[in-house]
């Protein structure tokens, strides 16, 4: 790895995430249509320094604002949506050292980061629900751990030099150990055949009698006792994570239009020559844009709900937090969802050919907003706002 930059502010890490997004551009129909994983890219992205920009500044990072970090995210997916996903755990896991580690962890895992190492993701697993975690760490009386299980939608893991693994600790609650990639007994398989968000690599991690050091482990259930931001804090990368799959299925419509598509006769008819002329296409553009700046504007308002509320931690303040990103994460999944559909309707028949690639949006839309079923947030925004009930403490909002 070359040498990683630091970076020192909101400006230089959005500065970094533009001109990242601008590169990754570039070959990103190439990286889905061969499905050629981005080692070189995530790479790039370690030298960027942007993985570091949530590391507090007393461990000397840039600890960049919630908005900034969404903005991050949303750049990156309007350019290459698999890329952006691959550092979503990275930055989740970075969180819960800063809530739950001791001062020796945070000093030796946020050295790393700021190193350019990468935290990966080991944490959902085939079991009858989302939270039915039945990977167990066991405690030897040597002081040292024992994982053992299997993960599945294991993010990052492949790309990673950490993966932090979610596990039961004998006394049944949720701890995390952070792990070297190259632990003995950890196995990546690289076995992700999702129809979109091709290249993120979101395969299976199996463990067997992984050793631990005790100093590795950090106990994850308290993140979600009192007043918490854990939620929050992981589900808004989903959230610009899909606005950015929004504004990048709407430029690529705009581009085709202007220069790949041709008028409809009945339009040439009527006296306007190029397909950007047509005024039902003016009007379906136009319906399209308001959607993208809804998620665009939703996902900032949340961001900034989330600062407020780590700046006075409180019951109502971490519900409204919540609620916010909910409501974002549910405008902007649907518009990501209709927005990489209409791309076709409004580009025309071309659109359609697989060597062009521009269904790469509406296929990482559908599989990325498979992740947390928006119905659900939907209820409890409903309950909160009819009823006042404040959404569950269960780490998905």
């Amino acid at each position: 790895m070359s040498a990683v930059t630091v970076i020192a502010d909101d400006a230089e890490a959005l500065a970094a995430a533009s001109e990242l997004a601008a590169d990754f551009r570039k070959d990103t129909v190439e990286r889905d249509a061969r499905r050629r994983l981005p080692h070189a890219e995530v790479a790039r992205l370690s030298e960027s320094g942007l993985l570091g920009v949530t590391v507090p500044a007393e461990f000397g990072g840039a600890d960049v604002r919630t908005e900034t970090l969404a903005e991050i995210f949303r750049l990156l997916a309007s350019a290459d949506a698999s890329l952006a996903q691959i550092p979503q755990s990275h930055f989740v896991y970075v969180n819960v050292l800063r809530l739950q580690g001791t001062r020796q962890q945070q000093e030796f895992f946020l050295g790393e980061v700021l190193a350019g190492k990468r935290f990966g993701n080991a944490q959902s697993e085939a079991g009858s629900h989302v939270q039915d975690i039945r990977t167990r760490l066991r405690l030897r009386p040597d002081g040292v751990y024992i994982l053992d299980g299997g993960k599945h939608y294991s993010t990052g893991a492949l790309f990673a030099d950490w993966i932090p693994v979610l596990a039961r600790a004998d006394d049944d609650n949720l701890h995390v150990a952070y792990v070297p990639r190259d632990a003995p007994g950890l196995t990546v398989v690289d076995d992700w055949d999702g129809m979109g968000q091709r290249t993120t690599a979101s395969g299976t991690v199996r463990l067997e009698s992984v050793p631990v050091p005790a100093d590795r482990v950090v106990p994850h259930h308290l993140t979600l006792q009192g007043p918490q931001l854990h939620g929050a804090d992981a589900q808004l990368p989903h959230a610009a994570i899909d606005a950015g799959i929004a504004s990048g299925a709407l430029a690529e419509a705009v581009e085709f239009v202007r220069t790949k598509s041709r008028p409809w006769f009945e339009s040439v008819g009527e006296g306007h020559a190029t397909a950007a002329e047509d005024p039902l296409l003016i009007q379906r553009f136009g319906e399209l844009a308001i959607r993208v700046r809804a998620a665009d504007a939703l996902v900032a308002t949340a961001a900034r709900s989330v600062d407020s509320a780590r700046a006075d931690p409180t019951d109502d303040s971490a519900a409204e937090a919540s609620i916010a990103v909910a409501a974002a994460k549910v405008t902007a999944a649907e518009a990501a969802v209709d927005i990489g559909s209409a791309l076709f309707e409004v580009a025309g028949t071309r659109s359609a050919l697989d060597s062009l690639g521009p269904h790469r949006h509406g296929r990482d839309a559908r599989t990325h907003t498979l992740h947390d079923p928006t119905r659900w947030k939907v209820q409890h925004i409903g309950r909160y706002v009819l009823s006042g009930t404040k959404p569950p403490r269960h780490g998905l909002l």
